[in-house]
């Protein structure tokens, strides 16, 4: 029997696999307050917990981003500096979508708050990243395999406060990476943490924004500019090049200032 005969099997098994959802993640204590959240149904592949007061949310215009910070002893087995990457990562992703629905204040006072804590680190698996990129060039159709256990996620809280410090909206999310799906494979242990950034702060932004606000046009200049380009097109040509998410090529360039109060 040859592997090309047995790769259907396989790969039904990984589909299986794939459809699990993202268990929920126990509260950190970061918001203020866990007990309006409730549980999105019909997610496929996240955790969504979120709440928002529609006449709070609605009444906030000029909103300030604190810094993302790390709560409990997060991805203990990972550097500072990768650490440091997904905070800075997260932070990006939530400027630019805060931005589409609100307006970025240049200072705190008077104005809303958004806070953000990274609450899960699951690092990736290097080397079942290198055999599923090799596995990938040998695969035809779009989306990518991974090996099963080797696969990372991130799981965070966010939380919209007004001026009086009443918190407006909530949530919290988690995500693991698939092992069939468009989570490219990464030779970082963060790769999968860091893919995750940009879905947590998709939903950030449709849980934080009133229902009647529409997104809106990127301000000019960029509020987030400091973070480099919000697309990324040397990212998207080494995903089809080698098939490996790179986060050199993917995050941006360094943060020239700090969005809020600096980091410890």
């Amino acid at each position: 029997m040859t592997f090309r005969s047995l790769l259907p099997a396989g790969l039904l098994a990984v589909c299986g696999l794939a459809a699990c959802q993202t268990a929920p993640t126990a509260d950190s204590g970061f918001l203020s307050a866990y007990d309006r959240l409730e549980a999105q149904e019909g997610t496929v592949r996240a955790s969504i917990r979120q709440h928002r007061d529609e006449t709070r949310a609605s009444g906030i215009e000029q909103v300030w981003l604190e810094p993302a910070v790390l709560v409990g002893p997060v991805g203990g087995s990972l550097t500072d500096e990768d650490r440091a990457l997904i905070l800075r990562e997260v932070d990006r992703q939530v400027c630019y979508e805060i931005s589409e629905r609100f307006t970025l204040a240049a200072s705190p006072d008077g104005a809303a708050r958004v806070r953000t804590a990274v609450v899960r680190i699951d690092p990736t698996g290097p080397e079942g990243s290198a055999v599923a990129a090799v596995a990938n060039a040998f695969i035809p159709g779009p989306g990518t395999v991974r090996v099963p256990g080797t696969t990372g996620g991130l799981a965070a809280e966010a939380e919209l406060l007004d001026a009086a410090g009443a918190q407006a909206a909530a949530l919290a999310w988690a995500r693991n990476a698939n092992v069939l799906g468009t989570d490219s494979p990464s030779l970082s242990r963060v790769g999968d943490a860091l893919q995750m950034a940009e879905p947590f702060a998709d939903a950030v932004g449709d849980a934080f924004a009133p229902v009647d606000r529409p997104v809106r046009a990127i301000p000019d200049p960029d509020p987030c500019g400091r973070f480099g380009p919000r697309n990324q097109p040397g990212g998207f040509l080494t995903r089809l090049v080698t098939g490996l998410y790179v986060p050199e090529v993917n995050t941006g360039t360094r943060e020239d200032a700090p969005a809020g109060t600096p980091r410890p």
